[in-house]
């Protein structure tokens, strides 16, 4: 890893960290761009955190868990969570998405939660004590080298989180081998305007804040394809800043041998 990507990965490191100390102490997380110029018609509890999730939702679950919220959508909304599946959350933070999809999989299903913060694997541990979630189980690494065996989970879920990668096509890579055949990708994450070049994503926001280190609509689509998906989708749902889109992925890991031939 470059002397740069090992600065970027320490600089996210460090503010979802402060992010995690704040819930902790009372407040809320910190969470979407800062731009270079501020522009009012952006920003706001409405693109970023948790109102982005039903009141329903936001009741079942601890309120630290709610106020650690930092993402750019909902994707347990789209992931299509089934009895028994094995999710696993790129990013999980204070752990909402987790504890959303554990109620999801249910008793038989399990719901794993991956970050590489200390600070904020402490403060989602506490919320799956207080929503007293017995299948949950959170892990210490990063999304370029997921610590689970291949052919784990059936979904993987991430809320705004792979846009802050500094090696995006290993993530992609990792996802695709630790998804079970057949299995799905269904993520949240902020995408950019195929007109627009890094710097001028740059321009509209730093890499911390989630605008920066964006892929494009192609990029995205490309990166996914060329680590093996398939059926790739990306629906954008709304602006973060000019060119820039909160949007849903969605793509499948294809059927191989016996799952393919169950099906033939």
């Amino acid at each position: 890893m470059s002397e740069h990507s090992t600065d970027l990965r320490e600089a996210v490191r460090r503010r979802y960290a402060a992010a995690a100390v704040q819930v902790t102490e009372g407040g809320t997380g910190c969470c979407g761009p800062q731009p270079a110029e501020t522009d009012d018609s952006f920003g706001g509890d409405d693109i970023f955190g948790s109102a982005l999730y039903s009141a329903d939702e936001r009741g079942t679950l601890p309120a630290e868990a709610v106020a650690a919220s930092l993402g750019c959508g909902n994707p347990t909304a789209v992931a299509e969570l089934r009895e028994g599946d094995r999710v696993l959350d790129l990013g999980s933070g204070g752990g909402i998405d987790v504890l959303l999809s554990a109620r999801r999989v249910g008793p038989t299903g399990r719901a794993y939660g991956l970050d590489m913060t200390d600070e904020m694997l402490r403060l989602a541990l506490a919320n799956a004590e207080k929503a007293g979630a017995a299948n949950v189980e959170f892990l210490k690494g990063t999304i370029e080298a997921i610590p689970l065996p291949a052919d784990t989970v059936d979904v993987v879920i991430s809320n705004c989180v792979i846009n802050l990668s500094v090696d995006k096509p290993a993530v992609f890579a990792e996802t695709f081998r630790v998804l079970k055949s057949g299995g799905r990708l269904g993520v949240s994450d902020v995408v950019a305007d195929d007109s627009l070049t890094a710097g001028q994503r740059a321009e509209r926001g730093d890499h911390v804040g989630c605008v920066a280190g964006a892929l494009s609509f192609a990029e995205y689509r490309e990166g996914l394809e060329a680590a093996g998906f398939t059926d790739v989708s990306i629906t954008p749902t709304h602006p973060v800043a000019d060119g820039m889109h909160s949007a849903l992925v969605r793509a499948t890991k294809p059927l191989t041998g016996p799952d393919r031939a169950s099906l033939a």
